[in-house]
């Protein structure tokens, strides 16, 4: 329990404050970025399999047509997710970005009524209903719709939803996903951008931590894997609100970005629909209990 919850908590940390990582190259663009953490990104996991020996387990991790699908899916969501993300960061957008995170849960609960046929108690209809109010008191604000935050959470969202479609090891699962876009990647580093601007511009300590980009990527998806494993869900559904109120800091203390009061009436209703949807989780946990007790 104890390492479960120092994974769990660390994976979020990285994850809160990996704009600090984005912020370095404002100089570069997103597509560029988002190329590096890619091919860096197959790097390093497939230097994980190696080490872990797990090349058989990832040969045999796609047995049908329908996994390859849904991996091929859950591979462009994440793409499209990182993209987003490092441009809303590198374009002073890191409160919406936060925003974004915060209402992931909130998305999650509605694509399962969707696409799981679950159905909302009215704990989690109160919260979805305080999240719609927030996230309409933002657009009529911002005179727009805050499509970055809503994009954010949607695809994070249907890259979750995608994942439950394929049971995977997490090592290979990231493999996998990494090596369906590599091609994309390399061919826009190599073709659109002539083998890239990060090289030609940015200096040596740059481009040396550019090359970390896979381990960023990685080392707090493995984190939050083994966290996962050792602790129950409303434990690991507290520790998700440490990245998106890392990045709000970030973005209001570092990075001086605007946050009005509307912006704080807003951020208010999406605060006060998570607390309802952590109220949920803490019942369902205890009726759970009682119930393996009896």
């Amino acid at each position: 329990m104890n390492i479960g919850t120092v994974c769990a908590a660390l994976s979020y940390i990285i994850w809160g404050l990996l704009p600090i990582y984005w912020k370095t190259y404002t100089e570069v663009g997103a597509w560029e970025i988002l190329s590096h953490r890619i091919i860096w990104s197959v790097v390093f996991v497939l230097l994980l399999v190696t080490v872990t020996k797990k090349w058989k387990l990832l040969r045999e991790s796609l047995p049908d047509w329908k996994s390859k699908l849904a991996i091929t899916f859950s591979s462009l969501l994440i793409s499209a997710n990182w993209v987003l993300y490092i441009w809303a960061v590198n374009n002073n957008h890191m409160v919406e970005a936060s925003l974004g995170y915060y209402i992931n849960p909130l998305v999650n609960v509605f694509l399962g009524v969707f696409f799981l046929g679950e159905r909302l108690t009215k704990l989690q209809w109160g919260s979805i209903s305080l999240a719609i109010i927030g996230v309409l008191i933002m657009t009529i604000s911002y005179g727009q719709f805050p499509w970055v935050s809503i994009s954010l959470a949607l695809s994070f969202g249907l890259y979750g939803l995608s994942k439950k479609k394929v049971k995977i090891d997490t090592i290979a699962g990231l493999s996998l996903e990494t090596l369906i876009v590599l091609p994309f990647a390399l061919i826009y580093l190599l073709g659109f951008e002539h083998g890239g601007t990060a090289f030609a511009i940015l200096p040596g300590w740059k481009i040396a931590v550019l090359l970390l980009a896979g381990v960023a990527t990685a080392l707090p998806l493995l984190l939050f894997a083994e966290g996962a494993k050792r602790l129950p869900l409303s434990v690991m559904g507290f520790f998700q609100y440490i990245s998106p109120t890392l990045t709000l800091i970030l973005g209001l203390v570092l990075y001086h970005e605007s946050f009005t009061t509307m912006d704080l009436i807003s951020f208010a209703f999406i605060w006060s629909a998570l607390l309802l949807y952590t109220v949920q989780i803490l019942k369902k946990q205890k009726i759970q209990s009682v119930t393996y007790k009896m």
